[in-house]
């Protein structure tokens, strides 16, 4: 029996010292040796098989056994559990002369940006921001303008119909109309109609079933091609280059008479021709005109009393101009890398 507890406290030492790597390691150490079924346990359950006379001397010996090997298991104990502690603070320390970690700030979207300079350039002029429901009545997005149901123009408008007659706006315009129906008659006006608009449209490089509009609206006494030519040319030139040449071009829209589109000198070839103008030296840039008589009218102005003209913008177009896209699909595909660049 002496030489038993020997050589087992020999081992459990062993084992403690060498072959324990955890605290988990360790309690499988303890369980096998000094457990209820632990060998330790068993030679104490043996002791009924010695001589009466030498069962104190034995049973002294177990126990000094069991003493020595649980110091040995407290000590290593304690050592793995400053160990484990020590590689759990080197893991998570934190180098507190590192800058902090700070949150990605967000900015405009580029038609955003273009739609805010639009907005400066026309309010710096006097006009005023005017908006409008974007779910809008037959009536005020063509009738009011100049299109009533069977006019062939609506043939060029393939519009989103939600009933015969509620549809999505495809143009700002009946926010102008409807400016005009609620000021007194023949009250001057001076105003800007910033937007989404809709319509059906197939989603391409050049083309979206919803984009941006600007269209603007002056009415007073003694209006002429004159002013339209003049607040163009400046806004154009605040828009892009100081330099640009600007050109009219007789157009036809049903609530202007007369009609003009706009072109401005290719910014990228300064009019020369190449691949962004279609080699032109031009790009088409908005459409307007004087207001036509019928449309004073039906908002119950007096086209011999008043007179004024009318224009709107693309924002997307402007905006792919001046940054220099050539894909629309990239204002709206949400792609941070595009994004990040503005």
């Amino acid at each position: 029996m002496d030489e038993k507890i020997r050589e087992l406290k020999a081992r459990a030492r062993a084992a403690i010292a060498e072959t324990a790597g955890s605290l988990s390691e360790l309690n499988d150490i303890r369980v096998k040796i000094l457990g209820k079924k632990g060998e330790l346990t068993t030679l104490m359950r043996s002791m009924g098989a010695i001589a009466q006379e030498e069962r104190p001397r034995i049973g002294k010996i177990v126990n000094e056994a069991r003493a020595e090997l649980e110091e040995l298991l407290a000590k290593k104990s304690a050592e793995l559990a400053d160990r484990e502690l020590a590689a759990k603070i080197a893991a998570e320390q934190i180098d507190v002369t590192l800058p902090g970690r700070t949150g990605e700030v967000g900015h405009l979207h580029p038609l955003t940006i273009t739609l805010n300079h639009i907005k400066q350039i026309f309010l710096r002029m006097g006009f005023t921001v005017e908006e409008g429901p974007e779910i809008e009545t037959d009536y005020y997005n063509f009738e009011a303008l100049n299109l009533p149901k069977d006019h062939p123009a609506r043939d060029m408008q393939d519009s989103f119909y939600i009933t015969e007659d509620i549809l999505l706006r495809s143009q700002t315009s009946p926010v102008q109309a409807r400016t005009m129906q609620k000021n007194e008659p023949n009250t001057p006006i001076r105003m800007i109609a910033p937007g989404r608009v809709y319509r059906r449209d197939s989603y391409d490089a050049t083309h979206s079933p919803m984009f941006t509009q600007v269209e603007g609206l002056v009415i007073d006494k003694g209006i002429s091609f004159a002013d339209l030519k003049g607040t163009l040319e400046l806004c154009l030139h605040e828009l892009f280059d100081a330099d640009a040449k600007v050109r009219f071009r007789p157009s036809f829209f049903p609530f202007t008479e007369p009609s003009t589109e706009v072109d401005i000198s290719c910014s990228a070839c300064h009019g020369a021709g190449c691949r962004v103008c279609k080699g032109t030296g031009w790009l088409e840039i908005l459409g307007a005109g004087m207001v036509h008589p019928n449309v004073l009218r039906m908002s119950g102005y007096d086209p011999d009393v008043v007179s004024g003209f009318a224009f709107g913008m693309g924002v997307e177009r402007i905006a792919m101009l001046a940054y220099g896209v050539d894909d629309l699909r990239l204002f709206y595909d949400n792609d941070v890398r595009f994004l990040h660049q503005f």
